[in-house]
C-alpha cells in the first residue's frame, strides 16, 4: 500500500486518511544506523495488527518511533492518531494523546506493589479502566495487588504491564515482544485477555517472534525487511502462503 501526499489541499495522505492510525513515509535511525527506511502504512479503530519481520527488521524501532520515544530519531514522516499530529509531539505528550507502550523489558517498577504501580499510572489524567476493572480482567493480579511487582512470575509481570498501560485511557496498545519468554499456557491465557480487550474496542500493534500465534490473533499484518514494508494485508494471507512465511519470517 502506497500513500501519496495531497499536495492540491496542501496536507500529506496520512493526516487526510480515514484510519484510525497512520504512519506515512517515516524514517528512523539509530545513530547513524539507518532502520526504518520510509514505512507506510494504516491501522483501523478496534483491528489488532501484527507488526513482524525477523530480528532487525526494524519492527521495535516502529513501534518506539510511533511512541515518540527519544530513541530511534524519526527525523522524516508523519504520525497521525485520530487526527492528531503525533510527530510534533514529546512522548509525554503521545501518551496523553492516547498511545499506551508496553515494552519488551515491561519496566515494572522495583519496591512498588502491584497497586502502585497500576496507581502511579494514573497519577495524572487522562486515567482510563478503574482498579476494579483491571482486577476482573487480571483476577491474578487481584490476588496479588500487595506483592511487589518486580517479585511476580513472568507471565504476571506482562500482566501487569499491559494492565498498567490500561489504567491510562489509551486508544492504541503498542505490544513490543509480549510473549517472549513465556510458557505456552501463559501465552495462552495472555492472549485470551488480549482478545477480550479487541472485543471492547481496542486498537493494537503487536511485534512477536511468535509470528504464528500473532497472525492467529491479528487481523492485518504488515511485514518488513531491512527497514522496508515488503508485506500489508490480511493475518489469514500470510498463514496461507508458505513462500512468504519462509522468506521472510523463517516459519
Amino acid at each position: 500500500m502506497n500513500a501519496e501526499p495531497d499536495f492540491s489541499k496542501g496536507r500529506s495522505a496520512a493526516e487526510t486518511s480515514p484510519a484510525y492510525l497512520s504512519v506515512w513515509d517515516m524514517h528512523a535511525y539509530y545513530g547513524e544506523s539507518y532502520i526504518v527506511q520510509g514505512i507506510t502504512f494504516n491501522v483501523h479503530e478496534g483491528e489488532i495488527l501484527a507488526l513482524l519481520g525477523r530480528n532487525g527488521a526494524g519492527k521495535t524501532t516502529t513501534l518506539r518511533g510511533i511512541a515518540r520515544l527519544d530513541e530511534p530519531q524519526v527525523n522524516k514522516g508523519e504520525i497521525w492518531l485520530d487526527h492528531q499530529p503525533l510527530h510534533k509531539m514529546q512522548s509525554y505528550e503521545a501518551s496523553i494523546a492516547g498511545l499506551g507502550l508496553v515494552p519488551e523489558d515491561r519496566r515494572i517498577i522495583q519496591g512498588l506493589t502491584v497497586e502502585e504501580n497500576l496507581k502511579l499510572a494514573q497519577i495524572a489524567p487522562p486515567i482510563g479502566w478503574s482498579l476494579d476493572r483491571i482486577y476482573s480482567l487480571f483476577p491474578r493480579l487481584g490476588e496479588r495487588k500487595d506483592q511487589e511487582g518486580t517479585t511476580l512470575s513472568g507471565g504476571e509481570q506482562q500482566m501487569l504491564a499491559i494492565a498498567r498501560a490500561l489504567a491510562r485511557d489509551i486508544k492504541v496498545l503498542l505490544l513490543d515482544e509480549p510473549y517472549e519468554g513465556l510458557a505456552p499456557v501463559i501465552v495462552d491465557e495472555i492472549e485470551k485477555t488480549l482478545r477480550i480487550i479487541k472485543e471492547q474496542g481496542m486498537t493494537t500493534i503487536i511485534v512477536e517472534q511468535n509470528a504464528v500465534r500473532a497472525l492467529q490473533l491479528a487481523d492485518r499484518a504488515v511485514i518488513l525487511d531491512t527497514g522496508s514494508i515488503v508485506f500489508d494485508g490480511t493475518a489469514q494471507e500470510v498463514l496461507d502462503n508458505a513462500k512468504l512465511r519462509e522468506e521472510y519470517l523463517a516459519i
